[in-house]
């Protein structure tokens, strides 16, 4: 599953993000995926970033967790029991505003649409691309 595995970081990221990055740095980031690679490589490529990253095997394990006060959540759409999409529309049910990014290798017109409606803040295709990753989480961080 070669095609889950993050691309290597681009000249953007090494050279002009340092702003950026430092608008990261030691934001708290739940990496929610249930394939063990894309959850480590995500979690490593965010604490690069400064990020302080969580990362959980299930929407289950991060909603039973007691370190749930993060800024931002990474979770992959499809995954056995709650989707991202559940994930999302439960947090907003808990009054949550925390901001949620959905990763997926499946992309379709229907799911972004899902997504939309449950306003989650940003929407990746994998294999994530490290400046795309970059861009979205500045979307859906305040400064």
């Amino acid at each position: 599953m070669a095609a889950a595995h993050i691309s290597g970081p681009s000249g953007f990221l090494r050279e002009q993000a340092g702003p950026e990055i430092m608008r990261l740095r030691n934001k708290v980031i739940a990496v929610i995926d249930d394939d063990a690679r894309v959850r480590a490589s995500t979690a490593s490529l965010l604490r690069s970033l400064g990020c302080v990253a969580m990362a959980y095997a299930s929407v289950a394990d991060f909603l039973g967790s007691t370190e749930t006060a993060v800024d931002c959540v990474l979770t992959d759409l499809q995954m056995p029991g709650l989707t991202g999409l559940d994930l999302g529309a439960a947090l907003r049910e808990r009054g949550s505003s925390v901001p949620v990014i959905l990763m997926t290798a499946f992309p379709s017109p229907g799911v972004r649409a899902k997504a939309r409606m449950l306003k989650m803040a940003g929407f990746l295709e994998k294999p994530l691309h490290p400046d795309r990753l970059l861009e979205v989480l500045r979307q859906a961080l305040p400064a």
